[in-house]
C-alpha cells in the first residue's frame, strides 16, 4: 500500500513540475517579447525625436516627392503622405510606387547585422503638411513625422507618429510643438 501510494505521490509531483517548468518556459518568452517591443519602440521614438530635432536645428532644403531611401545625414522632407490611400503607415518597411522610402537613422548603440543588436536601423519619414498656426498663435510649416524602429527581428518593429509644427517667431526663434 505505501509503494503504491508513493508511487502515486511521485507521478503527481513529476506532472507539477512539468508544469512549473513549462510555465517557467512561457513566462521566459513574454519576458523576452515585452522586452524586444520596448527596444523597437524606442528606437522609433529615438528615430522620431532625431527628425524633430533635424526639422528645428538643420537646414532642411525644399520639399520633394519622395521615391527613395536616404540617410540621415542628408534628410529630406515629402510632398507625398503616409496615408492609407498610398502607403499603410502601419505596414513596414513603407513603399511607394514599389520604392522602399524613408530616411534611414543610425542612431547611437545600434547595431545591425548578423552581431548586430537591431534587425535594422530605425528610419523616419517627414511630410509637409502646409502652413498652420500653434498654440501661441504663430503661423509655422506642419509636417507630420512617421517613424519606425525594430528589435531583433523583422516582426518586431514599432511604428511612431507626430504632428509638428516649426514656427519663425519674431526673434527667428524655431520651435516645436
Amino acid at each position: 500500500m505505501v509503494l503504491v501510494t508513493s508511487l502515486l505521490m511521485l507521478v503527481v509531483v513529476t506532472i507539477l513540475a512539468i508544469g512549473l517548468f513549462h510555465g517557467f518556459g512561457l513566462d521566459e518568452k513574454v519576458a523576452g517579447n515585452t522586452r524586444e517591443k520596448q527596444r523597437a519602440l524606442q528606437a522609433s521614438v529615438s528615430a522620431e525625436r532625431y527628425a524633430e530635432w533635424w526639422l528645428v536645428n538643420g537646414t532642411p532644403a525644399g520639399f520633394t516627392n519622395c521615391t527613395g531611401t536616404v540617410s540621415s545625414n542628408v534628410g529630406q522632407i515629402c510632398t507625398n503622405v503616409l496615408t492609407t490611400q498610398v502607403a499603410n503607415v502601419a505596414v513596414v518597411p513603407w513603399v511607394l510606387n514599389n520604392q522602399q522610402v524613408q530616411v534611414t537613422y543610425q542612431a547611437p548603440g545600434v547595431t545591425t547585422g548578423a552581431t548586430g543588436n537591431y534587425y535594422q536601423y530605425p528610419a523616419y519619414y517627414i511630410s509637409y503638411l502646409g502652413v498652420g498656426t500653434g498654440a501661441n498663435g504663430i503661423q509655422g510649416n506642419v509636417y507630420q513625422i512617421d517613424a519606425v524602429g525594430y528589435g531583433s527581428t523583422p516582426s518586431t518593429a514599432a511604428v511612431v507618429e507626430s504632428t509638428f509644427i516649426v514656427q519663425n517667431s519674431t526673434t527667428s526663434d524655431k520651435s516645436g510643438l
